[in-house]
């Protein structure tokens, strides 16, 4: 009989293997096979030793990668092998505290099957109670002052667990194994409702005190995991448009929460990939198209076919759901652009005047967090990367440099990069005050110390006048780091590339509304060669005047007039087009500005010339939000796509360089809208025009220069319609086609793209 061989196995797991039930994983998988040994946290990764004969401890090394808890992601397992060392059992040891190591950090998950049933069980001693989780799901990034990720280090070292609590933390067999945020009625954190004035409201149970005030048509400000929501009922004309008027936020649409699956199926269609994405741990509001008949209220999303949905993601919000019984607007709490509101105290000074009753916990949030937003247009798609998937990398095909990439001014993210991590932020905002810039420094701060990253390098957007670029250049020069100005279009492509682990070069189309050009003019409609280090302008949108500056953004008519009187003539006749409504001393003023060229900066922007067509048809000739009169136009073109359908167009070369000429395709629409031909014909034939034009030029460019692979980026982009077309277009012509998935493709993703091509421009 031969005898079994023994050997020691030391094991260091990196990755999400922390707060995530992983030591107890480790546990039962050695009791399991009868090993013997130790496993511990550390500030950088899980070590595990374990000893036994050769084929039980390689059983054990291949269970773990293929048996990990659902929250675990395992990146890396590294294995050395040692002379046995003579343990007699296997123990969990205390976590170990190593000075500049850093451990990945889980996002915040939702509330898993195990801890809803609880909740929902009247023989539970947890039924009802909101702030239930487990080692599955629950508070993670938000609740986070500090790695290794114990109690202590989080904001729920306030709260002593009560002996049955105390036992299910220390039990390794129990799913509430080491939940940091583990607790219960007796000892956890509690809710409180209170009035506008921050005065309690007296009764009896809070969720149903809360749901009451929610049917009468009240407006309730919830703390959530990384801040406060603004919830009312979604079927109420009157609430929506109450919410509206206080929030500041006349039409852009709002996020709904509907309890379960099946009743959001009897609101929206739902794809297979579309409920994986609902009923994810990420719990993203997702964009579903629209159902008619449904009773959501159409004020939620004014001329929209798609709704923003999400189911409840936390225990709280499944209680008010369940006892509501209504579909709820659950919108960020906040005025019109500034930081979600995170404390008590904050949101009652903030939000008040917004809502009418407030519902409050003493649990406290230590990193704001708004929603992720997500689409499914063949593949998910995130166009707002927070709760669920930030604080987790972006992995990168290379090792980087310790790197601080600021992002732009919308949507603002920022990206530090270290090793082969991209620890993209999650969503900061639009910085254009005080208290985004705020919020900015403070994750910023947090990322540092949780990451543990001390930039040598700050990337940031080229245009002098954004928040974000003037805080890089302060700060670079403050702490004497090496700054690295990056072209915005180079941006967006390269943060497609990274997440597509691709250095290029490729043709990058960037499609978006506004960025600094080299030539000091504002691009969007670009057309570039590019790769992770540089970059080709060979091709553009045609140049016109932007009358105004920020005014024509806000007043799309302005750049229809622009186009119209800049390509077609300053005699050209506004008769026949709902653009000749304009008051004659307003159209003299643009005529003039145009003229002389007084505020009106050149641009090529692609987002401009949707709001200048969606203008000229008549469909949105002032917005409320961004990109909203090209969301407009989108909206109105059939679910019937005929792709022969179009305008002309032409490219000419300037210079070296593509220029795509749009007099053709204005005299045209000008000619459909004079007509009177169907606003549904007219969106689609634009949107073809511009799939085209897509087209036509990467085939110009890989002409001159053999690339047949293509970057699609930009905030024009999130346009399901423009995306389906120009990438069947692209490939019919043979073209492999990279898009975001990842990353978002709005400003969103831009931090990512800076920090890469930092990382290369400063070898």
């Amino acid at each position: 009989m031969l005898t079994k061989v023994e050997r020691l196995a030391r094991i260091s797991v990196r990755g999400v293997v922390q707060g995530v039930g992983f030591r107890p994983f480790i546990y039962r998988l050695a009791q399991e096979h009868n090993l013997k040994g130790w496993v511990r946290n550390t500030s950088g990764n899980v070590e595990i030793e374990v000893e036994g004969d050769e084929e039980t401890v390689d059983s054990f090394l291949s269970d773990l990668k293929t048996e990990a808890p659902p929250m675990a992601r395992i990146e890396n397992v590294e294995v050395t092998f040692y002379p046995t060392k003579g343990y007699t059992e296997f123990q969990i040891g205390e976590s170990l505290s190593r000075e500049g190591q850093y451990q990945l950090v889980s996002p915040d998950v939702a509330t898993c099957e195990d801890c809803k049933a609880e909740i929902f069980s009247s023989d539970d001693r947890r039924f009802g109670y909101p702030f239930t989780n487990c080692t599955n799901c629950g508070p993670r990034f938000t609740i986070i002052e500090d790695i290794p990720y114990d109690r202590p280090k989080t904001t729920m070292r306030e709260f002593e667990m009560c002996p049955q609590c105390q036992r299910e933390y220390h039990d390794p067999l129990d799913r509430r194994f080491h939940a940091q945020p583990n607790a219960c009625p007796q000892c956890g954190p509690s809710l409180e409702l209170v009035d506008g004035d921050g005065e309690p409201v007296e009764g009896g149970n809070v969720i149903e005190a809360a749901s009451d005030l929610l049917k009468a048509g009240g407006i309730l400000a919830v703390k959530g995991l990384g801040g406060f929501q603004l919830a009312c009922d979604a079927t109420s004309e009157e609430a929506i448009n109450t919410l509206r008027a206080r929030k500041r936020r006349s039409s852009k649409p709002l996020a709904v929460m509907i309890a379960t699956l099946e009743d959001i199926e009897k609101h929206c269609l739902v794809s297979p990939e579309e409920r994986k994405l609902l009923e994810s741990p990420q719990c993203p509001i997702v964009l579903l198209r629209w159902k008619h008949g449904s009773n959501i209220s159409p004020a939620v999303a004014p001329n929209l076919n798609y709704l923003g949905v999400m189911l409840p993601y936390t225990p709280l919000h499944h209680l008010l759901l369940k006892e509501t019984g209504l579909p709820l607007v659950m919108t960020s709490g906040n005025l019109s652009e500034e930081p979600i509101a995170k404390d008590n105290d904050e949101a009652l000074t903030r939000l008040k005047g917004i809502a009418d009753y407030f519902l409050l916990h003493n649990r406290g949030i230590y990193a704001r967090y708004d929603d992720s937003v997500c689409m499914v247009e063949g593949v998910p798609q995130v166009i707002r990367r927070a709760r669920g998937y930030a604080p987790y990398p972006i992995f990168l095909p290379f090792k980087s440099k310790q790197i601080l990439a600021c992002g732009a001014e919308l949507k603002n993210t920022f990206c530090l990069t270290k090793d082969e991590h991209a620890f993209l932020s999650q969503h900061i905002g639009d910085m254009e005050n005080e208290e985004t810039l705020e919020h900015f420094e403070n994750t910023i701060g947090l990322y540092k110390k949780l990451f543990r990253v001390e930039p040598e390098i700050i990337a940031y957007d080229m245009h002098p006048e954004y928040l974000a670029t003037k805080y890089a250049l302060e700060a670079g020069a403050k702490e004497s780091l090496k700054l690295v100005p990056v072209q915005h279009h180079h941006a967006h492509i390269v943060s497609c590339l990274a997440e597509n682990k691709v250095e290029g070069p490729v043709i990058g189309v960037a499609f978006d509304g506004t960025g600094y050009g080299t030539d000091g003019t504002i691009w969007g409609g670009e057309f570039l060669l590019a790769d992770w280090k540089n970059f080709k302008r060979v091709g553009h949108l045609e140049y016109v005047p932007l009358p105004g500056g920020e005014v024509a953004i806000k007043k799309p008519y302005r750049m229809a007039l622009s186009y119209l009187y800049s390509l077609l003539g300053e005699d050209f006749s506004l008769e026949g087009l709902p653009l000749s409504r304009l008051e004659s001393a307003e159209l003299a003023i643009i005529k003039q500005q145009l003229k002389r060229g007084i505020n009106s900066p050149l641009t090529s922007s692609a987002g401009r010339l949707f709001d200048a067509v969606s203008a000229l048809a008549g469909v949105r000739g002032e917005i409320d939000y961004e990109a909203q009169a090209a969301i407009e136009l989108e909206m109105l073109a059939p679910d019937e796509v005929d792709e022969s359908a179009s305008y002309p167009l032409s490219i000419d070369e300037e210079g070296g360089i593509g220029v795509v000429k749009l007099k053709e395709l204005f005299s045209a629409v000008v000619q459909d809208v004079r007509n009177q031909i169907p606003l549904p014909v007219i969106s689609l034939k634009f949107h073809n025009t511009v799939a085209q034009i897509i087209t036509e030029m990467c085939k110009l460019i890989a002409r001159e220069s053999g690339i047949n692979q293509v970057a699609l980026s930009g905030g024009v982009f999130q346009n399901r319609l423009l995306l389906k077309l120009a990438t069947a277009a692209l490939q019919r012509e043979g073209f492999s086609v990279l898009t975001h998935h990842l990353v978002p493709g709005n400003d969103g993703g831009i931090s990512l793209g800076q920090a890469v091509i930092a990382n290369f421009v400063s070898i």
